[in-house]
């Protein structure tokens, strides 16, 4: 059994891998690293707005969301956390973080200080590197997100989510016979969506109408993938920093549209 196999920090290491060698200095360094695990409920603030960072987290299993909240109750979702990733990454060196992080479903979450890893990555220049690159990656999902708040149709976001999540969870080996889990609500999709609940009804009911989906208790199954992926204009190369980390997924662009590995191109 490889040493990282049971350790809190071996998704970590293994996501390193992912963007390219390790040393094992560098492997040490991490896994020397103070770690702590917790599981959390569904529905659960990890940390709120306005909370000053003093660990930093790893996703090992379940679904996360960042947030954040207007005065009248409001809520924006801003982002999508499953294993493997670094949801407060970005919060290491500002004074207060600026947005929620709550559970899904019942998640399991690994600590570490952030000052420790810090140190860590300021005498490994690779493991500061690699950190970045996992900074980029999801600022390069946010822009996607923001082109589609800014410029995209009501039917195509949804389309669009609906391909991200598909393809998020068949890289990690969760997309059975054309369908997946979708654990959250129809207000949880409008508050991603930016749109209001009824909104998102008719466009899932057209979606459906077009013989592309069928959302049934938390899970979507897909009927066409290529039509919803021609309907949105859905190009998975965004993803690829996330992807690197779970190489199940093979992507190409053939003719346009996108090809997945033969069990989603059956769908």
């Amino acid at each position: 059994m490889n040493m990282t196999d049971d350790h809190p920090l071996g998704l970590l290491v293994r996501k390193l891998e992912s963007m390219g060698p390790v040393t094992g200095d560098e492997r040490r360094a991490i896994l020397d690293l103070p770690a702590s695990v917790r599981v959390f409920p569904p529905r659960y603030d990890i940390f709120h707005e306005g909370d000053r960072l003093s660990q930093c987290c790893v996703v090992l299993n379940g679904w996360l969301w960042c947030h954040r909240s207007l005065s009248s109750g409001k809520r924006q979702i801003i982002s999508l956390h499953m294993a493997g990733d670094l949801p407060d990454l970005q919060g290491l060196e500002l004074p207060a973080i600026d947005y929620s992080l709550g559970t899904i479903t019942e998640s399991t979450v690994s600590f570490t200080p952030c000052e420790r890893l810090l140190e860590t990555a300021a005498t490994h220049p690779r493991i500061a590197k690699a950190l970045w690159q996992f900074l980029v990656g999801d600022a390069v999902v946010i822009r996607e997100w923001m082109l589609s708040l800014g410029r995209r149709s009501a039917l195509e976001h949804l389309a669009h989510l609906l391909c991200e999540i598909c393809v998020r969870q068949h890289s990690l080996k969760m997309v059975h016979d054309c369908r997946c889990e979708l654990p959250f609500s129809q207000q949880d999709t409008a508050d991603i969506l930016g749109l209001t609940n009824v909104h998102v009804n008719r466009m899932a009911r057209i979606l459906k109408q077009r013989g592309l989906i069928t959302l049934d208790d938390k899970m979507l199954f897909i009927h066409n993938w290529q039509n919803l992926v021609r309907l949105c204009e859905f190009d998975a190369s965004y993803l690829e920093p996330k992807l690197k980390f779970a190489s199940m997924l093979r992507c190409t662009q053939e003719n346009g549209p996108l090809h997945l590995d033969r069990q989603v191109q059956s769908c």
